[in-house]
């Protein structure tokens, strides 16, 4: 799959010394929803933020379909719709002369037919008419991404889009999002809820201290980092974990009652499905009763926390 959106070299020093972006060299693919991860101060929204034109890098080169983000400015941005953090809106304009007047900011001719079936998917049709003051704070948000649809764009960065809003309101964003990339619309998120990524992304990226530490495909992410546990409830506590199967790195649980196996995903699932047979075998012949037995996997927020601890200390850190 070709690329979209290509970066290379891309830093960012601030006027007070601060790198908020150091060396970071990225390819997006046409047509796919990548999550970038990060904690705050992490650099998500500068890196954004250059992409879209509105931050100059210090070093590096961006280039959008092609076109360089410097020297071809206007062909470059007009791909590009951008969903900010801030609910930053005209109060006592209408939904619908907001919408509007934001397509004809690119030079795109009035099509009234495509922003009523882009109001309609977000639910918005009904409030057309109303002044964005007396909308909630979630319809806010679906005005911020209808503006940033209006142009047609191929490429749609969505910073925070969940933010502050409700779980009903987050699920029909998530279907929105799917039917964008399903019509063929690239899409970049950044999020702190890690649910998000893990239910949408075709890929992750996380980004600490400026610097990009990791872009996978989710689903290998999770098959390499993931793990698996497999907790077995024991029919009679153990004082100890018996040195016959000290070879299975098994930790006891409270009271004694549980034991865990930590193990980790392989290719085809033969490895973990062969040790497991293994140590429920051993634990027979040990006189060990398994009275029940789960598996759980790690999550990806269980990834990404482990990915970043050593790279992002508590309180540092700008956007």
């Amino acid at each position: 799959m070709d690329s979209i959106i290509s970066i290379s070299g891309l830093a960012k020093t601030y006027a007070s010394g601060f790198a908020a972006l150091k060396g970071v060299d990225l390819d997006i693919r046409r047509g796919e929803i990548f999550a970038l991860l990060g904690p705050n101060g992490a650099g998500k929204t500068t890196l954004i933020s250059v992409v879209c034109g509105l931050v100059n890098a210090s070093a590096g080169s961006v280039r959008v379909d092609g076109h360089d983000i410097v020297r071809d400015y206007r062909a470059a941005r007009a791909l590009i719709g951008l969903v900010p953090q801030e609910l930053t809106t005209d109060a006592f304009e209408t939904v619908w002369n907001t919408v509007s007047f934001s397509r004809g900011l690119f030079g795109k001719p009035p099509d009234p037919a495509y922003l009523e079936r882009l109001l309609k998917d977000l639910s918005l049709w009904a409030k057309k008419d109303a002044k964005l003051m007396m909308l909630s704070g979630g319809m806010k948000r679906r005005v911020l991404i209808a503006k940033a649809l209006s142009h047609e764009p191929r490429i749609l960065f969505l910073d925070e889009p969940t933010a502050g809003v409700d779980v009903e309101l987050r699920r029909d964003m998530w279907q929105l999002v799917r039917r964008l990339r399903d019509s063929g619309v690239t899409v970049i998120l950044t999020t702190h809820y890690i649910e998000e990524a893990e239910e949408m992304a075709d890929r992750i990226g996380v980004i600490a201290k400026g610097e990009l530490i990791l872009v996978e495909d989710k689903a290998a992410l999770m098959k390499k980092l993931g793990g698996k546990q497999l907790t077995l409830h024991l029919a009679t506590p153990l004082a100890e974990v018996p040195a016959g199967l000290a070879r299975y790195g098994l930790a006891l649980g409270k009271a004694g009652g549980t034991l865990v196996y930590r193990y980790e995903m392989g290719q085809g699932g033969e490895t973990e499905d062969n040790a497991i047979a293994d140590l429920l075998q051993d634990l027979a012949a040990a006189g060990i009763a398994v009275a029940d037995l789960h598996t759980t996997q790690r999550s990806l927020e269980e990834i990404f926390v482990s990915l970043v601890s050593e790279r992002e200390p508590a309180g540092e850190g700008a956007r």
